[in-house]
């Protein structure tokens, strides 16, 4: 039987904060239209990215500029330094509108700015910082557009008790990216650069006509000092909020394992001799198994509470992590990254759950992309620990294996710390 979500989702601490909120239209969309909004504006924002059309990237920056693992490593980090600012821009669209709309006028403009700075990613001289610092551009627009997203999703999901099943849809297109990304990266990889660039902007601006034809927001009125206000209310309740916090440090916890992302790059292209074409076939097969995976955790999240859901995504994560002690052919590539894509997916989608029901209401956009935020960062630092154990000889790609499979085991210890409100119940 499922058990109602709280109501809301604050602690104790950020009850007697209140934060003013326009009243929804009478006309509002439904859960389903909505859903079919944050599909596509996550297919915008994600999509785009060069961790997504991976492949033309890590060809321009070894075969190109020759980078070593841990600069190539470095160049995902900082390039998309701007995810891990989210909360700037959560401040932003919870407390300034644009145009007089509180999101509809971020997510249009974003994806436009997004797509001339994706132009310009292929005029610009092909060296390593002036790539560098016009993909930090292309990405400071997608976080905006990405922060939009996130906060229908939390708003949404809360109203309706439903964060576990947007979140499995939001995630689904994620790996759903991950499925086109791997044919498309592997054709783009193998062409002039500058048609990489021109595909990334046609993908920006792809979320506009939803935009435009779902969001369908009251206008809104708000001098300047209103908004910085109200921007230090929700600021406010942020500091306040302990399940916020913790949630926060599990998520850090959780991404900051040493990762072997840019390590199996170069171990697939140097030892296996793996070609742009396969490891274009590699991605398909994660991103179609992380399809899966989104739509079981859908599935179930409705039946058994957060909790054990938080459980089993951690376990299947270690015995999938270990799975990559047999990479040592094309076929075990194939069956490996296809069971990662699996088991990557139940863990995704139970932190996006976890975050969206920690998020304060109120501040849904600043809440959730403080916490993605967090991830991001964690995630990237992951990476560089991990290339760096490797380019300085300290452990092998097989031993980095071993080392991440022991260190997210050890998050069990943690779960059992998280707040009982957020993790014993079911989605509705």
């Amino acid at each position: 039987m499922s058990a109602e979500l709280p109501k809301p989702f604050l602690d104790a601490s950020a009850v007697d904060v209140v934060i003013e909120q326009a009243e929804h239209p009478s006309n509002e969309p439904s859960l389903t239209r909505w859903a079919i909004l944050i599909c596509a504006g996550v297919f915008a924002t994600t999509m785009s990215q060069p961790a997504v059309l991976r492949l033309p990237f890590q060809n321009l920056l070894k075969a190109d500029l020759h980078v070593s693992r841990e600069t190539m490593s470095s160049f995902f980090a900082v390039s998309t330094f701007a995810w891990y600012c989210k909360p700037l821009a959560g401040i932003f669209v919870d407390s300034f509108p644009l145009f007089g709309t509180r999101k509809k006028g971020y997510l249009i403009i974003s994806s436009i700015i997004a797509a001339a700075l994706f132009l310009v990613v292929g005029m610009v001289p092909r060296t390593y910082a002036a790539v560098l610092v016009a993909m930090i551009a292309v990405n400071c627009m997608l976080v905006v557009g990405s922060t939009v997203v996130g906060g229908i999703a939390v708003e949404a999901g809360q109203r309706d008790g439903a964060t576990g099943r947007l979140n499995s849809a939001r995630n689904f297109v994620m790996n759903g990216c991950g499925l086109l990304g791997g044919p498309l990266g592997a054709f783009l990889a193998v062409r002039a650069f500058g048609l990489t660039t021109i595909t990334g902007a046609i993908i920006c601006l792809s979320v506009i006509p939803f935009a435009l034809w779902i969001l369908k927001e009251p206008k809104v009125t708000q001098r300047s000092s209103e908004a910085w206000n109200n921007a230090k209310v929700q600021f406010k309740v942020l500091m306040k909020s302990k399940i916020l916090w913790w949630t926060v440090g599990f998520q850090f916890v959780f991404f900051i394992t040493p990762g072997f992302s840019t390590p199996l790059y170069y171990y697939q292209m140097d030892t296996l001799k793996l070609s742009q074409q396969f490891l274009g076939t590699l991605i398909v097969l994660s991103g179609a198994f992380g399809m899966i995976g989104s739509i079981f955790y859908g599935t179930l999240c409705s039946r058994w509470s957060l909790r054990t859901m938080l459980y089993i995504s951690i376990i299947v994560n270690v015995l999938g992590t270990l799975g990559y002690l047999f990479y040592r052919s094309p076929v075990a590539a194939m069956i490996i990254e296809s069971e990662g894509g699996f088991v990557a997916a139940i863990a995704v989608v139970a932190l996006l759950d976890l975050a969206a029901r920690a998020t304060p209401k109120g501040s849904e956009s600043l809440g959730f992309a403080l916490m993605i935020s967090v991830g991001n960062l964690a995630a990237a630092l992951s990476d560089i620990i991990g290339s760096a154990l490797v380019d300085h000889h300290i452990m092998t790609f097989f031993n980095l294996v071993w080392l991440n499979a022991g260190t997210t085991a050890l998050i069990l210890i943690v779960v059992p710390f998280l707040p009982k409100v957020l993790i014993e119940s079911t989605d509705l």
